[in-house]
């Protein structure tokens, strides 16, 4: 049996202030925050979903946002960039709304394709480019219409420990396509049309540590439960530890640590973010899973208030 997985699910990531992390992704970026609920093993603390209008897998990044905690540092074993993928035509309106919002970034030519990078409040590194793949995000706000709107995750680059055998992960488990070297990357593809292109740094950056600022795992896409299971048995019978599935309500989950140290998950396509309330209105209060809907009184007096906001 071999495997293809479509593309990238969701990315997480650990950040600081929750409101500075919404004001950034929502506020800045334009995305679409389509669910506020809480981490399922700290449920005093939350997790913050951001993606297209629909919430569409390959577009999600999402966010334990933990205040006062320690700054990591970005290095192998971990997600170093998020790519985000934007339409043909519309990079020179994001130097704008970059350069409005006084937000570095930097110009970069990869793979023939040109590229701006900034960090967001908290030291992620993300970039985004151009792309005809992927469907038009309608969702419009604070300025950002769909003719410029982020569509998605163009990709990531991994930091591992072990490049060569994360490169053998990828083509030979996970089954991305190899398309090429140049200079210090590798690239490879998977069949989406977002969330496909993952570029490995080839040589060490210096070993990462978990923290504010850092990518947390990057989730691949299941189809469904029985992909999912077969997708956990033939990640064991190819010599990795993986954990069993787990609920995480908009998807169930398994994770395995590969051998550059990069902790993968994957995901399944449904049942998606609108089963708990309506796609009109995800996002708009806290959810909550079954497990802890008793105690909302006092998870909602803990939380941080936050709010969406249109930026200035």
């Amino acid at each position: 049996m071999t495997k293809k997985t479509s593309g990238i699910h969701h990315i997480t990531a650990i950040v600081g202030h929750p409101q500075e992390n919404i004001d950034f992704y929502a506020g800045v970026l334009g995305l679409r925050l389509v669910k506020q609920t809480v981490n399922f093993d700290d449920p005093g603390t939350y997790h913050l979903y951001f993606g297209d209008e629909g919430g569409k897998p390959g577009t999600i990044i999402t966010f334990f946002p933990w205040v006062g905690a320690r700054q990591g540092i970005i290095g192998d074993g971990q997600v170093g960039v998020t790519s985000y993928v934007v339409p043909k035509g519309s990079i020179e309106s994001w130097e704008r709304r970059l350069e409005k919002f006084n937000i570095a970034f930097t110009k970069m030519e990869r793979f023939g394709e040109q590229y701006l990078q900034f960090d967001d409040p908290h030291g992620l590194h993300l970039e985004i480019v151009e792309r005809e793949e992927g469907e038009i995000n309608s969702w419009t706000f604070g300025g950002i219409t769909p003719e410029v709107a982020i569509k998605g995750f163009g990709g990531a680059t991994l930091f591992s420990a072990q490049p060569n055998k994360t490169a053998e992960l990828l083509e030979k488990v996970m089954g991305l396509e190899l398309i090429g070297k140049e200079g210090d990357f590798i690239r490879f593809r998977s069949t989406a049309d977002i969330g496909n292109i993952i570029d490995l740094k080839a040589t060490s950056t210096g070993r990462g540590q978990m923290g504010v600022g850092t990518v947390h795992h990057i989730a691949w896409r299941a189809i469904d439960d029985n992909d999912q299971l077969e997708w956990q048995k033939y990640v064991a019978e190819h010599g990795y530890g993986v954990t069993p599935v787990q609920d995480r309500n908009y998807f169930n989950a398994i994770y395995f640590r590969e051998h550059g140290e990069i902790l993968f998950e994957i995901a399944t396509d449904p049942p998606g973010f609108a089963h708990d309330e309506s796609q009109e209105t995800m996002g708009e209060k806290l959810m909550l899973p079954v497990q802890y809907e008793q105690y909302r009184e006092q998870l909602e007096h803990r939380l941080i208030p936050i709010k969406v906001r249109e930026l200035d």
